[in-house]
């Protein structure tokens, strides 16, 4: 008795799945840093750094900004970092649980890949002070001190259409003392580069 022999076709269809809707979010902040790389630092014009280990401090201060429903104006954040290497992240200790928590939703959208290698993410005191001629902010283990450089006529030296859009508005700084004393590093730089900018950033230039 011959066996009937079954063959059996098996189609591929395929099943659309539909996407969780992206998150809508906006910020508008002040950007404040000081690197260990000689003025002017490559990596805000798209290179790479002149000095190795590139470590760094930036302070960004958000002026309006939103995160799905949750209010972001008003939060500081500070991080410190090894380029490549390691962050740790430090955000005002004024915010509240949600504004947190939005902060940690934004780090690998808005804020230039900080959450890689991050150490810590941790509420603290963050004090800064920024005018038009000088920069100092802090936070529990790093602080920078920075002074304005002056071109033609005693005018801040500015850099226009940088090709990162949280560069924008750059004015040159150079800094005065530029440190970090914690478990992972200690460094003290003077002279180094410093600037200030303006990001403007959200979910809706990344559709596009």
């Amino acid at each position: 008795m011959r066996r009937a022999s079954i063959v059996i076709l098996l189609v591929a269809t395929a099943i659309t799945v539909p996407r969780a809707a992206a998150p809508n979010w906006h910020v508008t902040a002040m950007v404040a840093e000081s690197c260990s790389c000689t003025i002017s630092c490559p990596c805000n014009f798209g290179g790479n750094p002149n000095r190795n280990p590139c470590e760094g401090n930036r302070v960004i201060a958000i002026k309006t900004g939103h995160y799905e429903d949750v209010d972001l104006a008003g939060v500081t954040l500070l991080v410190t970092f090894t380029m490549r290497d390691w962050s740790k992240i430090y955000v005002s200790d004024k915010v509240s649980d949600r504004q947190m928590a939005a902060v940690e939703a934004l780090l690998p959208i808005a804020f230039a890949g900080f959450h890689r290698g991050m150490l810590s993410f941790t509420k603290a005191p963050i004090t800064m002070d920024i005018t038009e001629k000088k920069v100092t902010f802090s936070g529990p283990e790093s602080a920078v001190e920075m002074d304005v450089m002056t071109g033609l006529g005693g005018k801040p030296v500015k850099i226009s259409n940088l090709p990162n859009p949280a560069y924008q508005d750059y004015t040159q700084y150079k800094s005065v003392s530029h440190t970090h004393a914690s478990e992972k590093a200690k460094w003290s730089h003077s002279g180094t580069n410093g600037f200030t900018s303006t990001m403007d950033v959200g979910s809706e230039q990344i559709k596009n």
